[in-house]
């Protein structure tokens, strides 16, 4: 019987669905029947696919802007799921929490220039649109979880990419991408106008250590993915390979 595995060579191509679908080959092996020190290896991958999911869901989500938020009831529409415009404000409150993260523990100055981004006080930050792809319905009882990623950044603006998670189901419910413009709403000098001006130098070098901890964060991820998949594939030649499987 050939491994289910031959399907999945590259799961960092879909990190939900191969692991979905490694949970899915796991629970085949058990139907199978397995020795003892297999049973064991397979229940030691079933926890570390649970402990680890949301960081191979999200490679490189350092932080979650929400996490296990609780879903309202009345969060939900006359269809029985999750309303599309709460998905946004999911998005718009992680958002937040995630920009306040990185002012955290920064120097006096600093920190109070963060605290002042979601405020018209001086240099603030304005979502200029939002995308949304909607891929699992949400129903109560559920939490969710919402991770952003530092995406493009520019001279005045930049992206992030956002992931809502199911926890109930432990998949991708909806993934976003916001772009968010730069704005002076004070001027120093009188002639100036409000309008968009250039990232902050303060700003652009903690997007800078940002962008190294992803990079190294999906590294990780792709590691622990690779060695996953190959103790699997060992587990499904071994059990599957057996002659009284073929």
């Amino acid at each position: 019987m050939r491994p289910t595995s031959a399907l999945f060579n590259n799961p960092a191509a879909n990190p939900a669905r191969w692991l979905s679908s490694t949970r899915t080959r796991l629970g085949a092996l058990y139907f199978h029947g397995t020795l003892p020190s297999e049973s064991t290896a397979i229940s030691q991958l079933c926890t570390r696919l649970t402990t680890s999911w949301r960081s191979l869901i999200v490679p490189g989500g350092l932080q979650p802007g929400l996490l296990k938020h609780r879903v309202q009831w009345g969060d939900m529409d006359v269809m029985g799921h999750v309303n599309n415009v709460v998905y946004v404000r999911w998005a718009e409150s992680g958002r937040i929490n995630w920009v306040r993260s990185l002012g955290a523990g920064r120097p006096a100055g600093e920190k109070k220039g963060w605290e002042e981004m979601w405020t018209s006080r001086g240099t603030g930050l304005i979502l200029r649109g939002i995308g949304v792809e909607f891929k699992f319905p949400v129903e109560f009882p559920d939490r969710v979880s919402v991770f952003h990623k530092l995406g493009k950044v520019g001279e005045d603006s930049f992206t992030l990419d956002v992931t809502i998670l199911s926890e109930k189901h432990q998949r991708v419910a909806a993934r976003c991408v916001e772009d968010i413009v730069v704005y002076n709403y004070k001027p120093s000098s009188p002639a100036e106008k409000p309008g968009k001006t250039r990232i902050p130098p303060f700003m652009r070098a903690v997007f800078d250590e940002v962008l190294d901890a992803q990079r190294e964060a999906e590294l990780a991820a792709a590691d622990e993915v690779r060695e996953i998949e190959e103790e699997v594939q060992v587990l499904e030649r071994t059990v599957l390979g057996r002659k009284e499987m073929k």
